[in-house]
């Protein structure tokens, strides 16, 4: 059994080695490099992006970002590929081919063909004198000095530096494109993000019950609202015209102020000018609003008056804090 200090002194070597071969690739951010940006922005296809072993989980990865930073791709096996699945390739479309050694057996077989398909091939590879390099029209050069595993055999380094040179291509294409939030939103719209930019509060607020009490109710009829619908408050209306609000909070002072309830109703106890939130306001600013003021609830309205509640908790399920 290995010493505690020589296992993590492995993994800090392993890490050191592929901060290195991260740092390895800059050089190799060439001419080629802005030259597949300017063909993938300017092509009417998708990105196809195959690979095998390692290398196609990479190329799985590589496709997904692309996807949700708005450039369209498809993974393909490169093994599927030569069994059949070279028809999902359309003329339109842009092929990236991952290999290190870029001599696998599929992948010999598997380039001419992709070059004969006159779409334009790219090859991610790190060795240059190999026949997928041969074949590439443009090369994103991945080549590393070592793998991070001792024996020099099991794909560490390597893989890092193709899933690193697959971002960084893929923010280059996003930079290109002036790609913004919002469109990542639209890609993302059960993401956080996504929540943040289209989450209106009315759509909170419409899953609450909606508390409200009249003027004159009881501090008894206060209580019993407040404890029946769970967020914290009722609203104090006449007709859907908002009066005010009663928190717990409020509630915890009038019994500290006030010896005896005789005679109290929820007019001497709301707060007359409760914090509100227009029902099209988003989600997001409205968790602003509770943090600005340190409270836990906002009165939601509209232009006819009472729409609902929304409280802390409604913007905590949803991942917005």
């Amino acid at each position: 059994m290995k010493s505690k200090k020589s296992i993590i002194e492995a993994g800090i070597n392993t890490l050191q080695l592929e901060a290195q071969a991260i740092l390895g690739l800059l050089p190799h951010l060439n001419d080629d490099f802005a030259a597949i940006v300017d063909h993938i922005i300017a092509g009417k296809g998708r990105v196809i992006i195959t690979g095998i072993g390692k290398s196609a989980i990479i190329a799985q990865k590589i496709a997904a970002t692309f996807n949700s930073t708005g450039t369209p791709a498809s993974y393909m096996h490169a093994s599927d590929a030569v069994h059949g699945d070279l028809g999902m390739i359309q003329k339109s479309d842009i092929i990236i081919c991952i290999s290190k050694s870029g001599n696998t057996p599929e992948i010999k077989v598997l380039a001419p063909h992709l070059k004969q398909s006159g779409n334009l091939l790219i090859g991610m590879v790190g060795q240059l004198e190999s026949e997928l390099a041969r074949q590439a029209d443009l090369i994103l050069n991945t080549t590393v000095d070592k793998e991070a595993c001792p024996n020099n055999l099991a794909p560490t380094t390597s893989t890092t530096a193709q899933l690193a040179m697959g971002d960084a291509l893929a923010v280059a294409l996003l930079h290109a494109r002036e790609f913004n939030s919002e469109d990542f939103a639209r890609f993302h719209p059960g993401g956080s993000l996504g929540k943040k930019l289209y989450l209106k509060v009315s759509e909170l607020a419409e899953r609450n019950s909606k508390p409200a009490i009249s003027a004159d109710a009881s501090v008894k009829d206060v209580i019993i609202a407040i404890s029946k619908n769970r967020l914290g408050a009722v609203v104090v209306t006449d007709g859907n015209h908002v009066m005010g609000i009663i928190t717990d909070g409020d509630i915890r002072r009038m019994l500290e102020n006030h010896p005896s309830l005789t005679g109290i109703t929820a007019s001497d106890i709301m707060n007359k000018n409760p914090k509100t939130v227009d029902k099209d306001i988003l989600a997001a600013t409205a968790f602003e609003m509770i943090r600005q003021f340190n409270i836990t609830q906002l009165l939601v309205t509209d232009a006819d008056g009472y729409v609902g509640i929304v409280h802390l908790h409604d913007l905590l399920q949803e991942g917005l804090i």
